[in-house]
């Protein structure tokens, strides 16, 4: 029998149970322009990209935020992210428009912070974007990215590792989403694969 007892959750409380301080070596210091960190849930991808954006010398820190809180459990999450950020970020909620926001104010910014691309699809199906209307803007995001006068990093969830969803909205949003990482990929200077709290760097190759 196992006894009753509580046991402190780390993660409930947003702490990291790998610090990104053992993987960031000096060529990870954003010297190309985009990074894409992408990976499972709790797989540590928001941590390491939040470190990664932390290294990058200069104050002007902006955080697009696409989460759209709906329920307690989701304004908790998004009190401790900012929380971690720290007072040097300012916040934007962007849960569309995410390529106008990042033109608007990279020329202002020293490092912009998007998390994440999942949720932006997410929003984007509720807004009654059609699967090619994603892509479309998807295609806007590539150029934004392209344009921008600062670094910018990515982060986004690996969604097509699990078992087929079974209803239709379900493989909508799964097929979205993996088109809309091809896309953040291949205009990414550097992807970051995060597993179990460590990262793989998968682009550029060695």
């Amino acid at each position: 029998m196992i006894a009753n007892k509580t046991v402190s959750n780390p993660i409930a409380k947003g702490e990291a149970i790998v610090t990104s301080d053992q993987f960031l070596s000096p060529e990870d210091h954003i010297n190309t322009k985009t990074t894409l960190v992408i990976g499972g849930c709790r797989s540590g991808k928001s941590r390491y990209a939040l470190d990664m954006a932390n290294r990058i010398s200069g104050g002007r820190k902006l955080f697009i935020a696409t989460s759209v809180p709906t329920d307690s459990e989701m304004e908790e999450r998004v009190r401790i992210h900012r929380k971690d950020r720290g007072k040097d970020w300012i916040t934007a909620e962007i849960p569309v428009d995410i390529p106008q926001k990042i033109k608007e104010a990279s020329k202002s910014s020293d490092v912009i912070l998007v998390d994440c691309l999942t949720l932006w699809v997410s929003n984007l199906l509720f807004n009654d974007f059609t699967h090619d209307a994603v892509i479309d803007i998807t295609d806007e995001l590539a150029n934004a990215l392209k344009q921008s006068s600062c670094p910018v990093i990515l982060v986004s969830n690996e969604v097509g590792a699990g078992i087929v969803p079974e209803n239709r909205l379900a493989r909508l949003f799964r097929d979205t989403a993996g088109f809309v990482n091809q896309k953040a990929a291949a205009a990414a200077d550097n992807v970051f694969l995060m597993a179990a709290g460590i990262p793989v760097k998968i682009k550029p190759g060695s």
